[in-house]
């Protein structure tokens, strides 16, 4: 599990106060650069994708994620936290 250190645990308080996606975009366009950003997204969407049981080579297609990284965020699919079935229940994703 993600350790709650003190700082890590203001981090998610301060995220929790958000309440639209505008707020979560000027939140995270400020905290984070351009490019973790886009990362944190495709991540993301190789997860949908996984859920989805697309297959490697659509998913580098269409997302154009590194075979490493599909293959990192597919082990956290299945041996993490359980963060990503947490928020695809919440939003029924598949």
């Amino acid at each position: 599990m993600t350790e709650l250190t003190p700082e890590n645990k203001a981090l998610f308080a301060a995220l929790l106060t958000l309440q639209t996606e505008e707020e979560c975009a000027a939140f995270l366009g400020d905290l984070c650069t351009v490019q973790e950003l886009k990362a944190m997204s495709q991540r993301y969407q190789v997860a949908v994708m996984l859920e989805e049981k697309k297959v490697y080579s659509d998913i580098v297609a269409q997302t154009g994620a590194s075979t490493a990284t599909i293959s990192r965020v597919n082990r956290s699919l299945a041996y993490g936290e359980g963060g990503y079935r947490l928020v695809f229940g919440r939003l029924k994703r598949p």
